[in-house]
C-alpha cells in the first residue's frame, strides 16, 4: 500500500538537544513510511542550518528553518532549556510553523520552549518529571500535569521524557495511519503498544527529590506510611513548618497539593499491585491507605482515567501478547 498523502514531520533541535528525543520518534516516523511508502517525509531543522551537536557529543545535519508546507511540527528537549535565552529569530519562526502545522508537540523538555513561544498559553501540558514544577512556576499560564506520559489538546501534543517521545510518535502515527500500523511500529521498535497518555510516568512521584529538606522529610514519611493517614497538618508537623508555610513550600517544590501527591502516591503504589499482583481491591486499597475499594476506584479514574479492574484485565491481555524482551512500564 502507498499512502496518498505524504505528511511533512519537522524535528526541531538546536545545540545540546537531547539525542533519544530525536531518534526514538523519528525511528517510529520511519518505520511508518517503510510499511507504508510515502506515509511520512521528515527533515530536521535548527536555527541556522548544518551540524547540530547533541548533548552526547554527536552530531546531526539539520537544514536552515523554512516553516512551509509542515504538517507536524516536534520541538525535541534538551536538559538545560529552562535557562535558556531563545533568540528572537527562532521565536518568530516557531510561531510560524505552528501558525501552518496541523499539529505541534514538544517531546520531553520541548514543552519549555513551545511555552516560551506563548503556544502552552491556557493549556494542559506535560514535561519530564523532574521539570515540571519549574515549567510551572515559569510559565504560570500553563496547566502542567507532572504524571501524564503525553497531552494532546486542540492540536498541540506534549510528552514526558526520554521514551515517553516514542509514545507520543506513536500516538500521532495511530492518528494518521491507524492502530494497526501503529501497533506494528511499537512491534518493530520492540515496546508496549502503546501506553495510554493517561498512564503515570514512571515512578514520578517515588522517585521524586526537591531540593528542601523539609519537603523532602515529608515526602520519605508519606512514601514509607502511605497506610496511614496522611493529613497536611501530620505532614506540615515532619516538616516542621506551620501548615500554611509547608503547603506553599510543598507545591513550590513538587508543583501539586499535599492531597493531590499523596492520592498520586496511593495509585501508583496500588497500580503495580493491581497488575502485578493477585491480591483482592479490597486488601490492595487498605495496604496504601485508601478507605475503601470505592475510594481507590474514584481515584484511579481522577489520576489516570480508569478503574483498577481495567487496569488489571489490559496487564493480563499484556502478559499474553507483550512481545519478546519487551520492557516493564
Amino acid at each position: 500500500m502507498i499512502s496518498a498523502i505524504t505528511r511533512h514531520v519537522v524535528f526541531f533541535i538546536y545545540p545540546q538537544f537531547t539525542l533519544i528525543d530525536l531518534s526514538g520518534p523519528l525511528e517510529a516516523f520511519g518505520l511508518a513510511t517503510m510499511m507504508i511508502p510515502g506515509s511520512y517525509r521528515v527533515s530536521v531543522m535548527s536555527p541556522v542550518g548544518g551540524e547540530v551537536e547533541s548533548s552526547t557529543g554527536v552530531k546531526v545535519m539539520s537544514q536552515a528553518p523554512v516553516a512551509d508546507a509542515i504538517d507536524t511540527f516536534l520541538v525535541v528537549g534538551d536538559a538545560g532549556m529552562p535557562d535558556r535565552t531563545f533568540a528572537p529569530a527562532t521565536v518568530d519562526f516557531i510561531r510560524a510553523a505552528t501558525a501552518s502545522a496541523r499539529r505541534t508537540g514538544g517531546v520531553c523538555m520541548g514543552a519549555f520552549l513551545l511555552a516560551a513561544c506563548g503556544l502552552l498559553d491556557g493549556r494542559r501540558a506535560t514535561t519530564h518529571w523532574r521539570f515540571s514544577a519549574k515549567l510551572q512556576s515559569m510559565y504560570p499560564t500553563v496547566h502542567v500535569d507532572a504524571d501524564q506520559i503525553y497531552i494532546h489538546e486542540h492540536g498541540v501534543w506534549t510528552s514526558a521524557g526520554m521514551t515517553a517521545g516514542i509514545d507520543l510518535a506513536l500516538a500521532l502515527i495511530e492518528e494518521d495511519l491507524g492502530r494497526d500500523i501503529s501497533r506494528a511500529v511499537a512491534r518493530m521498535l520492540v515496546v508496549y503498544y502503546r501506553r495510554p497518555g493517561g498512564q503515570l510516568q514512571y515512578s514520578s512521584l517515588l522517585e521524586l527529590d526537591p531540593a528542601s529538606d523539609r519537603i523532602r522529610r515529608a515526602l520519605g514519611f508519606a512514601r514509607e506510611h502511605l497506610s496511614k493517614p496522611l493529613s497536611v497538618e501530620r505532614l506540615a508537623e515532619v516538616a516542621h513548618l506551620s501548615v500554611r508555610q509547608f503547603s506553599r513550600a510543598f507545591l513550590a517544590a513538587t508543583g501539586m497539593s499535599p492531597a493531590k501527591a499523596i492520592e498520586r502516591l496511593r495509585v501508583e503504589a496500588a497500580r503495580c499491585m493491581v497488575e502485578d499482583s493477585r491480591e483482592t481491591l479490597e486488601t490492595i486499597a487498605h495496604t496504601v491507605g485508601f478507605t475503601d475499594p470505592e475510594r481507590m476506584r474514584q481515584s484511579f479514574i481522577r489520576v489516570l482515567g480508569q478503574p483498577p479492574r481495567a487496569l488489571r484485565r489490559a496487564a493480563r491481555v499484556n502478559e499474553k501478547t507483550e512481545p519478546e524482551g519487551a520492557p516493564r512500564v
